[in-house]
């Protein structure tokens, strides 16, 4: 007779991640019309909320190209074999994996004004760095019904607080914004993270350290500055 996984809960799962500064981030079971690999019956996002993750990161970094993504792919595999599961990562691709659309309805969360989903705790200081897949049914909790913040905010600061307006149009204006950061006036972005971002009041207690900010906008200008 084959033998039968007990696969975790949730709750577990959530448990084993939080000591890597990593959160369970909600989940969905899936369909056919979802296109993933393999079996996958449950699937359960993993992410950071408030930065958590940055001193585990930081104090286990190694020299490597794009050390973070290296570093979630590390400890997430030692875990997905601890618990049966198999991987996917936002930062595989092209094609990518749609995250963002898979948060919405984990989450039930909603863009921002500046393209990041808006959490109604954490603002936009969260990220989505990989998610489980499992060929069981787990119980997952519902999707919140959450205030979308964005919806009752009349000033909209973060859309102000760009100095290139770079959020004016129907799409982000990248080449005004990188070309900002690469310009002798645009050290306040560049070392100390998106104006943009910094600028809304929704989680800014949570807000990321200023060399987590700097770290993140050095790799954006890696990936999209040339």
């Amino acid at each position: 007779m084959a033998e039968t996984r007990e696969y975790p809960t949730y709750d577990a799962i959530a448990r084993r991640i939080a000591g890597m500064g990593l959160a369970a981030r909600g989940g969905f079971h899936p369909g056919d019309e979802d296109g993933l690999p393999g079996a996958a019956r449950t699937l359960v996002l993993v992410g950071d909320l408030g930065g958590a993750l940055w001193s585990r990161f930081s104090s286990e970094r190694r020299a490597e190209a794009d050390p973070l993504d290296a570093w979630t792919r590390r400890v997430l595999e030692v875990v997905a074999a601890e618990i049966g599961a198999a991987v996917l990562y936002p930062f595989d691709g092209p094609p990518h994996w749609p995250f963002q659309t898979w948060a919405m309805r984990a989450e039930g969360l909603k863009p921002s004004p500046v393209g990041p989903l808006m959490h109604p705790e954490f603002g936009l200081w969260h990220s989505y760095r990989g998610a489980l897949l499992f060929e069981d049914d787990i119980p997952l909790p519902s999707a919140p019904a959450v205030i979308h913040p964005c919806d009752g905010c009349v000033e909209r600061p973060c859309l102000a607080a760009c100095p290139v307006e770079a959020f004016a149009g129907q799409a982000f204006a990248l080449d005004a914004c990188i070309g900002h950061q690469q310009s002798d006036v645009g050290e306040t972005c560049r070392d100390g993270g998106c104006l943009a971002r910094r600028a809304c009041p929704i989680g800014a207690g949570h807000a990321y350290a200023p060399d987590h900010m700097g770290f993140l906008q050095a790799a954006f200008l890696k990936t999209f500055g040339g």
